[in-house]
């Protein structure tokens, strides 16, 4: 996906330190054995990821930080009875997903039209967006704010589900089953939601491809 919205998702697709599954593994097993320096490492591993789908999802920098404050301590609270089965950043985004769909909860109650069924082949829509990255260019570079500003927008204009969907499809970069094991649903469910969050964004934003 070349177009300009992808690289703004690009950015945030990665964690902000990266070790080994076997590191990850013994810093978990140690944190559950109440080991608080172990467990803070293992937050850095994943923090940024956390904070920007708290904030995506939400909307607000505040409510983001509160969300990412209470994640974390449920997860803190709740790490011994993590089993490795599945893995940790599932597990992690599920606790994340939950308290930030539960705050959404308690602020209105907001239901899901039905969901069409994924056209297979349909092309995804940052790839259907016109390629603005700034250079030395200050009108590309104003253009390039101003078409984040649009993005953002909209984003905040899905639905938490469909936000949460596409944060984690296009901003954390992960697989479609994935994100239905942390949402406990099924991956065709997750490629509704996605589809229907893509129709949306690709009619408020069509005019930029």
């Amino acid at each position: 996906m070349d177009g300009i919205c992808l690289e703004f998702a690009s950015k945030a697709s990665t964690q902000s330190t990266a070790v080994s599954e076997a590191d990850e593994l013994s810093l978990i097993r140690r944190a559950q054995e109440g080991d608080r320096a172990a467990f803070d490492v293992l937050i850095r591993l994943y923090d940024q990821n956390v904070l920007r789908l708290a904030m995506q999802v939400v909307g607000s920098p505040e409510e983001a930080r509160d969300l990412y404050q209470e994640a974390f301590l449920k997860v803190y609270r709740s790490i011994r009875h993590f089993r490795a089965e599945a893995k940790f950043s599932t597990w992690l985004y599920r606790v994340v997903m939950n308290v930030c769909l539960d705050h959404l909860r308690r602020q209105s109650t907001r239901k899901e039209v039905a969901a069409p069924v994924a056209q297979d082949g349909e092309p995804e829509f940052f790839q259907t967006v016109a390629d603005e990255r700034p250079t030395l260019d200050p009108e590309r570079a104003t253009r390039s704010k101003e078409i984040g500003e649009r993005i953002q927008a909209a984003l905040g204009r899905l639905n938490p589900r469909e936000r949460m969907v596409f944060e984690l499809k296009h901003y954390q970069g992960m697989k479609l089953r994935a994100i239905g094991e942390i949402c406990k649903t099924s991956e065709q469910t997750v490629k509704n939601s996605l589809f229907r969050a893509t129709q949306k964004l690709r009619t408020e934003l069509g005019d930029l491809a």
